[in-house]
């Protein structure tokens, strides 16, 4: 058991006295010491003394020395010549005699007290430090944003910033890569040295400081700042565009019953797909690329050829009032993509087969769902006016289990891992894969390094104001309620690395949350009318918004402000999207034009 001693007991100089009586008792300093009490030695004089930058005794292993918060470890065993060990990596000090020396420690106003009653230890040292060396050391503990530690709590100097924190996590990793992280305290990203950090943010150290540090993109996606064209083309609103997997095509619905693909070389209209009769309410892109599904308000589903603009067959009817949501089945878990589930007003999703040309009825919601998303472990997710989500099977379209705690509609649902389970196999390198099979195994590959050893977590935003963040898999019971939008909230989504959720809401704000823990972060302000719809760049660095206020928005994640004000368009935006590659940003409303943005 650990002696427990308080700061101002230890800002005692008679405490010291007492503190290495009781380690005496403890243990006989002689040359037989057991396994067990040297590890007990080893963490009393590891948690004691550097709180207060006492002098560690020394002759036992292994040989420490501390002043002034600074700590110093001899190679152990002992050998003459051998060099100190600090915290800037190896550098030569005063070497070991095998004389027993007189010690002279940096200066502490313990040092002279501890010194006299340390004079029999079988083994003394000689340390001279430099004035730059005598550095405040901070103890630190670092975690992944899961909250599981790496390694121990360190000491590290004052002065270290997030390169050397970079440095110092790869190397505990292994990476044989060196790969980017950022670091937060407290959910403040570390831009500065842990010393500026500290006396800004009067963060206390009395404790470990909690460092978390996330991975970031190894790519570095540019803010778009002009518009590149505006095509005109649809006859009325535009209501929904959208992104191919690969970032190479663009679909969009519109009120005009039609679905249109556009060449985004020549920015000029590709295909004119029309079969609807009435409103384009929503698209959706399969994750390999092969097709496109469009739902309208007259209740029939359409998928589309991407290559000729043609319809893949008869539209697919069974829903009773119009489609408010269409989500593929993931590319990893079945390839070529065949399957896809909607949503609708009439209160029941079905799972759709292209091929089989059959679906299967998802009933239980007693009003309108109104969101549906496709996991990635294979389950269904809809969200509901009877302010319920429930969880599906996908083979019978059996009920799984049912999420209760929302007041009021449920609007909106987003995946922390939707970014890859929207783009599968594709990524930044723009890689073509020659068959289903090699996309299918890189699609598992991203999957499971997206998820790593962590569940798939589920958010979603109500007419109530709230938002819950679920972990469907391990409870029906929320993780987290968000609270702090002041209207409702219109459309939730997770950044492509699961980090963050952002939300948009009515109340003409966005708002950013921890997307582990449902804390809140920051809130982006700017916006004069309802945020409609928020999409992420692929690097997770940047935002966009578009608002009933007629203007884009892109927001900086890592300062918490506004990158780059968009107008442009006439009337509403109604939908906004960033293409997985990062390179464009694609928004259609009101005035019924396409607008394309650029960096």
């Amino acid at each position: 058991m650990l002696l427990s001693y308080t700061t101002k007991e230890l800002g005692n100089t008679q405490t010291l006295p007492k503190l290495w009586s009781e380690l005496d008792t403890k243990i006989h300093v002689d040359h037989h010491i057991t396994d067990a009490s040297r590890t007990w030695r080893k963490k009393a004089l590891n948690s004691l003394c550097p709180l207060m930058g006492i002098p560690i005794p020394i002759g036992l292993h292994p040989y420490l020395v501390v002043g002034q918060s600074t700590a110093f470890s001899l190679p152990s065993p002992c050998k003459r010549d051998s060099p100190l060990l600090t915290g800037q990596g190896t550098r030569p000090l005063r070497s070991i005699s095998s004389a027993v020396l007189r010690p002279t420690f940096v200066p502490s106003p313990y040092c002279a007290s501890s010194l006299a009653m340390r004079s029999s230890a079988p083994l003394e040292m000689e340390m001279e430090l430099d004035a730059e060396t005598q550095l405040k050391n901070v103890m630190c503990q670092l975690s992944d944003p899961e909250g599981t530690h790496l390694g121990p709590p360190m000491y590290l100097p004052q002065n270290a910033g997030p390169h050397q924190l970079q440095q110092i996590v790869n190397k505990l990793l292994n990476n044989e890569e060196k790969l980017p992280y950022a670091f937060y305290i407290s959910d403040q990203e570390l831009v500065v040295p842990l010393e500026t950090f500290l006396e800004k943010k009067k963060v206390s150290v009395e404790k470990a400081l909690s460092i978390v540090y996330q991975p970031q993109a190894i790519f570095r996606i540019r803010s778009v700042n002009r518009c590149s064209a505006t095509i005109a083309g649809h006859g009325e609103a535009v209501l929904s565009v959208s992104f191919s997997p690969d970032g190479k095509q663009l679909a969009s619905g519109s009120g005009d019953t039609t679905v249109r693909l556009w060449d985004l070389n020549t920015q000029t209209p590709l295909f004119t797909c029309t079969g609807h009769k009435n409103w384009v309410l929503c698209i959706a892109w399969s994750p390999d690329g092969k097709h496109l599904a469009s739902g309208s308000k007259a209740g029939e589903i359409q998928t589309w050829d991407p290559l000729t603009g043609k319809p893949s067959g008869n539209p697919l009817v069974g829903h009773r009032k119009w489609i408010t949501g269409i989500s593929w089945e993931s590319v990893h878990l079945n390839s070529p993509c065949r399957r896809f589930v909607s949503s609708s007003k009439d209160g029941d999703a079905r799972i759709w087969d292209i091929s089989l040309r059959r679906c299967i009825v998802l009933s239980g919601h007693t009003l309108a769902v109104t969101c549906v998303k496709w996991g990635g472990d294979g389950v269904i997710y809809t969200g509901s006016q009877d302010c319920t989500i429930k969880v599906w099977e996908t083979s019978q379209g059996k009920l799984i289990r049912e999420l209760k705690g929302h007041g009021h509609w449920v609007n909106s649902l987003a995946l922390s891992t939707e970014y890859v389970l929207r783009t599968g196999a594709y990524d930044h390198t723009g890689k073509v894969y020659s068959s289903p099979d090699e996309m299918k195994k890189v699609a598992l590959e991203r999957y499971k390094k997206m998820i790593g050893n962590s569940p798939e977590r589920l958010v979603s935003g109500s007419d109530d104001f709230t938002m819950f963040l679920w972990e469907p898999s391990i409870s029906k019971h929320p993780k987290t309620r968000m609270t702090g939008h002041q209207q409702l909230v219109n459309h939730v989504y997770f950044s492509p690395d699961g980090q963050w959720v952002a939300s948009a809401s009515f109340d003409k704000s966005v708002k950013l949350w921890n997307g582990v823990t449902g804390k809140f972060v920051a809130v982006f302000r700017g916006h004069v009318g309802p945020v409609y719809q928020i999409s992420w760049s692929a690097d997770s660095r940047l935002l966009l918004s578009g608002s009933k206020d007629s203007t884009l928005k892109v927001w900086d994640i890592r300062t918490k402000k506004l990158k780059q004000d968009l107008p442009g368009h006439a009337d509403e935006v109604f939908s906004v999207d960033w293409s997985p590659d990062g390179e464009k940003v694609a928004s259609g409303g009101k005035d019924q034009v396409l607008k394309l943005w650029m960096g």
